[in-house]
């Protein structure tokens, strides 16, 4: 029986701590560009916190149970690591190449976009826009993600070190698409501001929804395989990092609601083939078995057969 209680306080504390964080930058109208930027940006890196404080304080004083509850101590088969890792880079790639056999951006070589961006900054011109796209290319995919994972732990210890195990109940299929749902109406607020779908603020809040169940769908894989936080956390990290990286790649003039980035449709479509691969292996819904072990009784994620 899915816990009531728990699941509203849980959702209460979300709700109350993020959306103000999400809301506070629209206070700040009159601060300079950069400084407004830089300001949302810590505001909204502390609003991902929202539903990981949410998770401990419902944890520790609603449900009265004990902090090791939210699987922080457990890590579970290595393996899903490296999905979490590098899955996200694929999914992007493969998002940034359909923008392009779509017509929805055009191929610039001559990284235009950096060009730009670095003729406003001090001696910037006078680095060369191929090193920048490089640098930016080996930080994505090797140290960002952990950097990042800092902050994405907040959600994810949220989304699916509480909430997906609360919704079981329901059934895994039905737990991983509301907590999903949920996930992406939380966003509304950085989406009406432009966030993703820049020029569509009602109908990327929809938009959110479509990618955070397709994404959400890929995570929870990966939690109820481990049974850990962290490992939704990394790929919550890994995403974050790679996101943007194919807009370097494109001419500027184009509808980046719509491609050029993972949360776009374009990108929907490699996660929805992934997904439906992991059906079709049997590899999603999970099933966790028992097994004894020396150090006594531990979870085994299995796949269900039938």
């Amino acid at each position: 029986m899915v816990e009531r209680k728990s699941l509203t306080w849980f959702l209460i504390v979300t709700f109350l701590i993020s959306w103000p964080l999400f809301l506070a930058p629209l206070l700040f109208g009159g601060l300079e560009p950069v400084n407004k930027q830089l300001m949302t940006q810590g505001l909204w890196a502390l609003a991902m916190w929202g539903p990981g404080i949410a998770a401990i304080i419902t944890t520790l004083f609603i449900a009265k149970k004990p902090f090791s509850s939210l699987r922080l101590n457990t890590l579970g088969p290595k393996r899903f690591y490296l999905w979490a890792w590098f899955l996200p880079i694929v999914l992007t790639l493969v998002g940034g190449l359909l923008t392009l056999l779509f017509g929805i951006a055009k191929l610039d070589m001559n990284f235009t976009m950096i060009r730009d961006a670095m003729a406003s900054a001090a001696g910037g011109a006078e680095v060369p826009a191929g090193v920048i796209v490089l640098a930016q290319i080996l930080l994505a995919i090797t140290l960002a993600p952990f950097i990042n994972m800092l902050f994405a732990l907040g959600e994810e210890l949220g989304w699916r070190g509480f909430l997906l195990p609360h919704l079981m109940p329901l059934g895994q299929w039905k737990a991983i698409l509301v907590s999903g749902v949920i996930w992406g109406f939380w966003h509304t607020p950085v989406i009406m501001q432009g966030l993703n779908y820049p020029g569509y603020p009602v109908l990327g809040v929809f938009m959110m929804i479509v990618f955070c169940v397709l994404l959400g769908t890929i995570f929870s894989w990966m939690y109820l395989n481990t049974k850990s936080p962290w490992v939704a956390a990394l790929a919550h990290g890994s995403v974050n990092a790679v996101a943007g990286l194919p807009i370097l790649f494109f001419q500027p003039d184009f509808n980046m609601a719509f491609g050029g980035t993972i949360a776009a449709p374009t990108a929907w479509i490699g996660m929805a083939l992934f997904i439906a691969w992991l059906a079709w292996a049997k590899r999603l819904p999970v099933q966790s078995q028992v097994e004894e072990t020396g150090a006594g009784l531990r979870h085994r994620p299995e796949r269900v057969e039938g």
